[in-house]
């Protein structure tokens, strides 16, 4: 979102972003970018403020003739989509950027009521488009392709200081991701375990903050690896972690199109995935990565041990990996394709609701 309606064309567009509570971060960079940041207090949708958070959210957009509202995840596809079907004139565009099976019950429920509400919804990559229209039933020209893009000047391959916890390393697999079940962590250490002994002084990096966090750990010492891995909580030093890493891997359970594995991509690291969701739209397999079988540590063992002990296949990899991330997915491009799908909704918005 974010990076959306920072490159968006403003001879175009003028981008606006609401929000329940105040942005930090995120915020920050919209505010510096000439983004105006608005808030609307909605504490529970249980409470007296969800109420008046929608008569401030209809009276926003009307007031500021907003043309076109879209929100970025399920709570709000829930809380703002029927708002703005129903009671502006504006566009209301969803999104889903995950399978639906890791929507919550209630929420998912909810979100297949505002698949017949909206006017489209943006999908971030094609296994998503079909998931939508073959498992949810969606029809296909409401549901739009807009692939993720990143600020390829931050990422991006080069020198930098290496992170003092992998100083010392010969060699680093790693990951970063939030430490979540869907991500499939335990497999990642399974797997180091196995071909730990290949290379003395391999480390695995693991960047990211969650709930899984004490399973992993326990996990690691009961595998004996605890001392070769590194557990880093989330940061913004993404690029270095990085660029330290000989090879990414991502072995998510389920994944739509991965922000992170088009950040390994572009910073120059060769970069393996499960064969799940979006990953192989990324990773063409023996072109720019390897894919390992969604679950299957002997699958992820061998591509592992294929690539640490074949140099030049693994650069090669990195090589194209890069290039590819570099020449479709930059932030601009991203802003491009959704300023079309925008500009389309509009000119064929009915006049009245």
């Amino acid at each position: 979102m974010t990076e959306t309606a920072r490159f968006l064309d403003r001879a175009q567009f003028e981008p606006r972003v609401g929000c329940f509570l105040p942005a930090g971060l995120r915020g920050e960079e919209l505010r510096a970018a000439g983004v105006p940041v608005i808030q609307f207090p909605v504490h529970s949708y249980k409470s007296w403020s969800a109420v008046e958070g929608a008569r401030q959210l209809v009276r926003y957009i009307r007031e500021e003739r907003i043309e076109l509202v879209h929100a970025f995840d399920y709570p709000l596809n829930v809380f703002a989509l029927p708002l703005a079907r129903w009671f502006t004139q504006a566009v209301a565009v969803a999104s889903q950027r995950s399978h639906r099976e890791l929507i919550p019950g209630g929420y998912r429920r909810a979100v297949r009521v505002v698949d017949r509400v909206a006017d489209a919804v943006v999908v971030n990559c094609e296994y998503l488009r079909s998931h939508l229209v073959r498992d949810e039933g969606v029809p296909a020209d409401r549901v739009e392709v807009c692939y993720n893009g990143i600020d390829l000047d931050f990422f991006a391959a080069g020198e930098s200081s290496r992170p003092a916890a992998l100083a010392d390393a010969s060699f680093v697999i790693g990951v970063v991701c939030g430490l979540r079940a869907e991500k499939g962590l335990p497999l990642l250490l399974e797997a180091f375990a196995r071909v730990r002994g290949l290379r003395e002084g391999m480390k695995l990096a693991i960047v990211g903050s969650g709930p899984l966090l004490d399973e992993l750990l326990a996990r690691a010492r009961e595998l004996g690896i605890l001392e070769a891995c590194v557990f880093q909580p989330a940061t913004s030093r993404i690029p270095d972690w990085l660029r330290a890493m000989d090879l990414f891997v991502l072995p998510s359970l389920s994944e739509a199109f991965s922000n992170a594995l088009m950040e390994s991509m572009a910073c120059g690291c060769c970069s393996v995935a499960s064969n799940v969701g979006g990953n192989p739209e990324l990773v063409r397999a023996g072109e720019t990565g390897l894919l390992f079988e969604r679950g299957d540590v002997g699958s992820l063992s061998d591509a592992l041990q294929r690539l640490i002990g074949d140099e030049g296949l693994r650069k090669q990899l990195a090589v194209n990996g890069q290039s590819y991330v570099r020449g479709s997915f930059s932030a601009q491009a991203a802003a491009r394709r959704m300023g079309e799908i925008y500009a389309r909704l509009i000119a064929r918005r009915p006049r009245t609701r």
